[in-house]
């Protein structure tokens, strides 16, 4: 490409972002807090104003990914080969080359810790045929769920002014996650990965400081603000928050939990174990 068509390229981008960023209506400030076992609404402000969801998106990318591994169409092992188009993918991805492979658990934990677009891509295009096609499947399957206001565009979130969805729309995700796919629910608390000998650590801030959080996701894009799902499960109270239209990655962390706090009892004290005193050592005077 020459330096034209990429600087034509990256105006043509920046302009989409702007014009997405100018919809007020779909980068407002919206959070949705609700009991996992009772189904009762705790707090909900703008819960079904329509939203960006960014890499929230992948949560039903995974839905569909865990479905498929239960009805036979995947198994964890199976090979998943990244296209031109998957690889394109920027900014998270994990970077191994157009025409390589990936096992489906490698993407499953991908899309969980890192984000991975090339990864949401594959699955995709394997199940779907197309992203376009997997779009229309992944929206299908929202309305099933209840998600009545939520469209999809692409498996990876995106940027596509079409693809919307509300915070109520995303809890009912991350409780339909957790009802469905109980044992693949629990990959959700991954906070690193390990792929092709490297460590890797996500960046879900929730996830590695809240006590009781056990997962979802995080996502961001110019356009949606800093998005969350957090999942909480804490002395007999399981909950499920969103808070979508952050500010910053920091502020949309503490809102979710000075959210959960209201709700939940306080945590315990970690207490330390006293090292043990050697045989015959006296004790303290």
């Amino acid at each position: 490409m020459s330096s034209l068509s990429r600087s034509v390229s990256r105006l043509v981008l920046a302009a989409g972002l702007i014009a997405m960023t100018a919809l007020p209506a779909w980068s407002g400030h919206a959070t949705f807090l609700i009991d996992a076992r009772t189904g009762k609404v705790l707090e909900a402000e703008s819960p079904q104003e329509l939203n960006f969801p960014a890499s929230l998106t992948k949560m039903m990318t995974l839905y569909m990914t865990f479905e498929a591994l239960h009805d036979g169409r995947f198994t964890w092992d199976k090979r998943l080969t990244i296209s031109e188009n998957a690889n394109g993918k920027e900014p998270f991805k994990f970077a191994i080359g157009a025409g390589n492979t990936i096992s489906v658990r490698e993407a499953v934990t991908g899309m969980i810790v890192l984000s991975t677009n090339d990864a949401a891509t594959a699955v995709a295009e394997t199940l779907g045929g197309s992203e376009a096609r997997f779009g229309e499947m992944m929206t299908a399957k929202a309305h099933a769920l209840g998600m009545s206001r939520t469209v999809f565009r692409n498996p990876a979130g995106l940027p596509d002014p079409a693809q919307v969805t509300t915070a109520e729309d995303m809890a009912v995700l991350g409780l339909a996650l957790m009802r469905d796919f109980p044992e693949e629910f629990k990959l959700f608390s991954q906070k690193s990965m390990v792929f092709r000998g490297m460590k890797l650590r996500g960046h879900n801030g929730v996830l590695n400081s809240y006590p009781g959080a056990t997962g979802l996701k995080t996502g961001f894009t110019n356009a949606s603000g800093y998005n969350l799902v957090t999942s909480v499960d804490r002395d007999g109270h399981r909950l499920v928050g969103v808070v979508l239209g952050g500010k910053s990655g920091h502020e949309r962390d503490e809102e979710m939990k000075a959210m959960l706090d209201r709700h939940l009892p306080a945590a315990k004290p970690v207490v330390k174990a006293q090292p043990a005193k050697a045989a015959g050592m006296a004790a303290n005077p």
